[in-house]
């Protein structure tokens, strides 16, 4: 790792919105950053725009940021590698970029990502105690505006996730730390499931407190599950948890509150995601949540009747229904 006099250099591996947006704030403070392309053409044309016309076309890449292709030329000499590719390729992405390496570097998985805290203890060499979560209520368009924003790195190495902290922060980008990662990263996936919920309630409109209520009970369905997988149940009261809750269900710049919303419009999750430009995780997160769920023992019917709308074609309605007719109970 290079020595703390130097600046440290960054890669972000995935030229998504989020990881476009990271990379440019890094940049902005005049740190090295590269941000690894899926393709030569795609990084031929990013360095030639010097912005991502397809997701971010109003914010020009700072001088100090470049784009690449090849992992073998932008990760070798990075301090911070942060990963920032979409939940279902997050793994294949680290295996990609794990011989380009250098022993000792910090990773960070920016994406909603789930099962990386799992799949670290089956996996050699990177797959190790250095991979970092993080997560928050953090819309890149917001971020990249300059607005002001938290979010929490969390990991078993404490000098790792420390290290982590110092790179990412900004004068707006506030970050805090964590031992918990399994809680941080299944606080940022769970919590689009939520979203989708949310939507369908706008949709509905069905006022304020309902979907408080459903906010509320969301809330405490993905924690009840994040406790039985191992987390902390403090994570979901924090950043990862309430805040991410907060930001993704009341947002008109979530894309998970956009597909429940759409829903309620009497289209299906397939048309819905056609006319898609970003990915929305909530949807893959509902059905690793629920195979998590059964295997666990835990009862989620939020995310139960969430997956029955999105695949078996329940009307949000009827969902609605059902959940309100469910036997009275404690509420803890």
């Amino acid at each position: 790792m290079s020595s703390p006099l130097l600046e440290p250099r960054v890669a972000v591996v995935g030229a998504t919105t989020w990881g476009t947006a990271l990379a440019i704030i890094l940049a902005r403070k005049g740190l090295p950053v590269s941000l690894l392309a899926r393709t030569d053409p795609e990084a031929q044309r990013l360095q030639a725009d010097r912005r991502n016309a397809r997701f971010l076309p109003s914010t020009p890449f700072p001088e100090s940021l470049t784009v690449a292709a090849d992992p073998g030329e932008a990760l070798p000499s990075a301090d911070l590698v942060i990963i920032a590719a979409p939940s279902h390729s997050v793994r294949d992405n680290i295996r990609s970029v794990r011989e380009s390496l250098t022993p000792g570097v910090v990773i960070v998985s920016a994406g909603q990502r789930f099962g990386i805290a799992r799949w670290q203890a089956d996996e050699p060499g990177y797959g190790g105690d250095g991979i970092c979560a993080m997560s928050g209520p953090n819309f890149a368009d917001e971020i990249v505006q300059g607005k002001f924003a938290s979010t929490v790195v969390a990991g078993r190495d404490s000098q790792l996730v420390n290290r982590a902290q110092e790179i990412l922060m900004t004068g707006a980008f506030r970050v805090y730390t964590s031992d918990d990662l399994t809680g941080v990263e299944l606080g940022g996936a769970l919590k689009n499931i939520i979203a989708l919920g949310a939507g369908i309630a706008d949709g509905l409109e069905m006022g304020d407190n309902g979907k408080a209520a459903f906010i509320t009970r969301g809330l405490a369905e993905i924690a009840r599950l994040g406790v039985a997988a191992g987390a902390q149940a403090l994570t979901f009261a924090g950043l990862a948890g309430l805040g991410d809750v907060i930001a993704t269900c009341a947002s008109r710049l979530s894309r998970n509150r956009y597909v429940g919303e759409q829903l309620t419009m009497g289209r299906s999750w397939p048309e819905i995601r056609e006319a898609m430009n970003n990915v929305a995780e909530g949807v893959n997160t509902t059905d690793a949540a629920l195979a998590m769920a059964r295997e666990l023992g835990v009862e989620m019917p939020i995310t139960e009747a969430t997956y029955r709308v999105l695949f078996e074609d329940l009307s949000p309605h009827d969902a609605v229904n059902q959940l309100m007719e469910r036997p009275p109970r404690s509420e803890w």
